[in-house]
C-alpha cells in the first residue's frame, strides 16, 4: 500500500475519515434523511459541532403529510431517524425525528408558526411497548377506512373518506374526507365513536391532497408531483393552457384528481414572457400578391406560420418574429414586400401529410443495408417525408396501370364477334318437337 493510500483510510464501522495526521472527520450522514417523501428537507447545518444543542425545537414527522414541531424540554440527545413519544391530546403520539438544530427555526417560519406559541413537549424516546402499540394501531387503519365509508353511505352523507390515521397510543383516529359541499357529520361522529371506541377527529382535504396521499403514475411516466415534492397547491385555470397553445381537451388537461394538472403552471410564466415578443394574432400581413393571416406559432422558438386563408392552411409561410415586425412596419408605411421571407423570393413549400404525425410507424428507424463482400458505407436513408411521397406516387402509378389494363381488356372484348346459337338450343319446345317428328 502506497503512502497516499495510507494517508486516508475509511472505517466503515464508525463512518469516519482518518486523515494522515490522525484526526477524524465524520461523514456528512446526519443531514441525510431516511424518509424519501415530500416532507423530507436536507439539513445542511446538521454536521456543525454545536448544531444539535443550538435550538430546543425538534421537527417530528408522522404519517405523511402530517408533521409537527415539539419542544425538547428534557434535553434528550436526538438525531434524525429517532422514534420518539410526543405529547398529544389525549395521550401520546409516536413519530420520527426529521430535523434538529438551527434549521428548525427556518422551517417553523416557513410554516407560519410563531415562536411565542406554547408548543407540546417530547416525552421520551419510544420504548418497545410504545412501538408494539403503535404497530397494532396502524394495522387497523385500512379496515377502519373501508368500514367508515360504508357507515357514511348508510347515513346518506355526500362525502368520501379517503384515509384514516390512528394516534400512536390508539386513543384517537383522524378521518380525512373530501366533499363538494358542506356536510353535517355530527351523527357520523357518534356512530364512529361508538363503533371503534376511540376519539374521532374529522379533517377535510381537497381532491389534490387526496391524490397526493394515494399516489400514482402520471401520463408523463413519472410519479405524481403531489405525491413526491409538492406541499402547497396553487389554483390552475384554463388560461394557462391557452397561453401555451395547448388544446382545451378536458381528458388531456385533467389529472388523476379530476382537476386541471398542476404542471400547467410550471412553464406558463416563460410562455407569457415569450408571447410579449410576438406580434398580435389579429394583425394581417400584406404583400404584393396576397394577404396572410395568423395560423399558428412556435412561442419559444419565436417562429410564426401565416396562411392566405383564415380557416385552413393554404400557401403557408413560416417566418421569424423579427421578420413579422419588419413586414408590419412596412405595411404601416404603405409598402408591401414581394414575399414574407427575408430574401424576397417565393419559397416552394412541399405538401405535408397531416395524418403522418399519427402514423404508428413514425418512430421506426430505417435500417442501413450493408453490401456483401465489402465494408462500403451504406447509403443514407431518405427522409420520412420523401419516402411517404414516393410510396404515394408508386401506389398511384399502380392504380393507373390497373385502370388502363382493364380498359384495354374491355375494348378487346367489344371487338370479338358474337357466336351464333348452335342447334335447337334457343328454340321453343313446340318447334323442337316438330323438327324431331319430321
Amino acid at each position: 500500500m502506497s503512502e497516499k493510500e495510507n494517508d486516508i483510510k475509511v472505517n466503515a464501522s464508525d463512518s469516519n475519515y482518518r486523515v494522515g495526521n490522525g484526526s477524524k472527520i465524520q461523514l456528512l450522514q446526519r443531514s441525510c434523511n431516511p424518509h424519501t417523501d415530500k416532507l423530507n428537507a436536507y439539513d445542511w447545518l446538521a454536521d456543525l459541532p454545536d448544531n444539535a444543542d443550538a435550538d430546543e425545537m425538534v421537527e417530528v414527522q408522522f404519517k405523511p403529510p402530517r408533521k409537527g414541531y415539539y419542544l425538547n424540554s428534557n434535553h434528550l440527545d436526538l438525531h434524525k431517524g429517532d422514534v420518539v413519544a410526543v405529547e398529544a391530546n389525549p395521550g401520546h403520539d409516536i413519530g420520527t425525528v426529521t430535523m434538529t438544530g438551527r434549521l428548525v427555526a427556518l422551517q417553523m417560519k416557513k410554516a407560519n408558526l410563531k415562536p411565542n406559541v406554547e408548543f407540546k413537549r417530547i416525552y421520551r424516546k419510544a420504548r418497545t411497548v410504545d412501538i408494539d402499540k403503535y404497530k397494532e394501531s396502524k394495522a387497523h387503519e385500512h379496515d377502519t377506512m373501508i368500514e367508515s365509508r360504508q357507515i357514511a353511505k348508510d347515513l346518506g352523507l355526500q362525502m368520501k373518506i379517503g384515509d384514516v390515521e390512528y394516534q400512536g397510543d390508539g386513543n384517537k383516529a383522524i378521518f380525512y374526507y373530501i366533499a363538494d359541499e358542506r356536510v353535517d357529520f355530527r351523527q357520523l361522529i357518534k356512530v364512529l365513536a361508538e363503533r371503534f371506541r376511540v376519539r374521532i377527529e374529522m379533517k377535510q382535504i381537497g381532491a389534490r391532497q387526496e391524490a397526493g396521499r394515494i399516489g400514482g403514475i402520471g401520463p408523463c411516466g413519472r410519479e405524481l408531483c403531489c405525491a413526491t415534492w409538492m406541499t402547497s397547491f396553487v389554483s390552475v385555470s384554463t388560461s394557462a393552457a391557452r397561453f401555451q397553445d395547448i388544446s382545451l381537451n378536458p381528458q388531456k388537461l385533467a389529472g388523476q384528481c379530476a382537476k386541471l394538472k398542476c404542471c400547467l403552471n410550471y412553464e406558463v410564466d416563460q410562455y407569457v414572457e415569450s408571447l410579449k415578443r410576438l406580434p398580435s394574432r389579429e394583425i394581417t400581413l400584406h404583400t404584393t400578391d396576397n394577404e396572410y393571416y395568423f395560423f399558428k406559432a412556435d412561442i419559444l422558438a419565436h417562429m410564426i406560420t401565416y396562411s392566405t386563408d383564415k380557416h385552413i392552411l393554404a400557401n403557408e409561410r413560416t417566418i421569424s418574429a423579427r421578420r413579422a415586425f419588419e413586414v408590419i412596419e412596412m405595411n404601416r408605411n404603405g409598402q408591401k414586400p414581394n414575399d414574407l421571407n427575408d430574401t424576397g423570393t417565393p419559397v416552394v413549400v412541399e405538401s405535408k401529410d397531416l395524418l403522418d404525425q399519427e402514423n404508428i410507424t413514425r418512430f421506426d428507424r430505417a435500417k442501413k443495408k450493408k453490401k456483401k463482400g465489402g465494408n462500403t458505407p451504406a447509403s443514407d436513408p431518405q427522409p420520412p417525408a420523401k419516402q411517404s411521397g414516393e410510396r404515394r406516387q408508386q401506389s398511384e402509378d399502380r392504380r393507373q396501370q390497373k385502370i388502363a389494363h382493364k380498359a384495354q381488356n374491355m375494348s378487346q372484348e367489344a371487338k370479338k364477334p358474337q357466336n351464333k346459337p348452335r342447334g335447337n338450343r334457343h328454340k321453343p319446345n313446340n318447334v323442337r318437337n316438330s323438327t324431331n317428328g319430321q
